[in-house]
């Protein structure tokens, strides 16, 4: 047997990878939810991350930095049903979620993650849907979140909402549901551009924050809460929200629900909600 030769090896090694990547992109409209997935191995020509300059690419999806911080950069995402390039720019401090960036995730603190935002980025690009390209510009939020354990046995899913007040503050909320209300785990994060912010949690603060489904909605997945009433006592927040699309399954390989939303109450503004769990 012929020894392979120092090119081959390293194909071969470059092949032979315990990394798997996977991506989700929607597009989300009143009338209109649309989703696309991508899977892949690690590889440099199908699915790497570089740190100069930082770039993050899924075959034809990337982040593409033009440094090795996280802005300025572009993000592109191509795809049939349709596709986009933005321009992403920030110059505010990076948000460190719970303590310094340990976010718990049960009041034992069993579960818990390594979790930043950015919640003050500005956008500006194209968005192509049905061979139409609109020119878009608004604002953008990115969050950052990694752990070994998503859940406790005994906690089935998550609520979870990123909202831009018109004080020009954002918030961070979600919870964790048990199996009573008793068991339900809230945490969130009052955000400034200026880097500050302050912390709530269930754990520290009982009964500070509450979030209640206000409408049920029977969608693809299940039954979902389109509409919600959040209120945190500390931060003299009192909102209700409602989903811009109540039909924005999230139909891939591990589906849940995630959509854009408005804002009223105590503060208006706009949103985004993720939730899991739900049948």
């Amino acid at each position: 047997m012929t020894p392979p030769t120092e090119q081959q090896a390293t194909t071969e090694n470059d092949w032979s990878s315990n990394q798997l990547y996977i991506a989700h992109a929607a597009v989300t409209s009143k009338d209109e939810h649309l989703t696309a997935e991508k899977w892949s191995r690690a590889h440099p020509k199908l699915a790497s991350v570089s740190p100069a300059p930082f770039t993050v690419h899924l075959q034809n999806w990337q982040w593409q930095s033009q440094s090795d911080g996280l802005f300025p950069a572009t993000l592109t995402v191509n795809n049939p049903a349709f596709h986009y390039q933005l321009q992403l720019s920030s110059q505010q401090p990076i948000q460190l979620q719970g303590d310094k960036g340990y976010s718990s995730k049960s009041a034992d603190q069993a579960v818990a993650s390594y979790y930043y935002s950015q919640p003050f980025i500005d956008v500006t690009g194209e968005i192509t849907r049905h061979g139409v390209t609109e020119k878009v510009s608004g604002k953008a939020w990115l969050d950052r979140e990694w752990s070994s354990q998503f859940l406790t046995k005994a906690q089935q899913g998550w609520d979870w909402f990123s909202l831009r007040l018109n004080d020009d503050s954002t918030l961070m909320a979600f919870r964790l549901r048990g199996d009573t209300e008793q068991d339900h785990f809230y945490s969130a994060r009052r955000m400034y551009a200026d880097g500050s912010g302050r912390n709530i949690n269930s754990r520290d603060n009982p009964g500070d924050i509450d979030m209640q489904p206000t409408q049920w909605q029977q969608t693809a997945l299940g039954k979902h809460p389109i509409a919600w009433r959040i209120s945190i006592n500390s931060e003299a927040i009192d909102l209700t929200t409602q989903a811009v699309n109540p039909n924005s399954d999230m139909l891939v390989s591990t589906s849940y629900w995630e959509g854009p939303i408005n804002i009223q109450g105590s503060h208006q503004g706009q949103g985004y909600m993720e939730l899991t769990g739900y049948r």
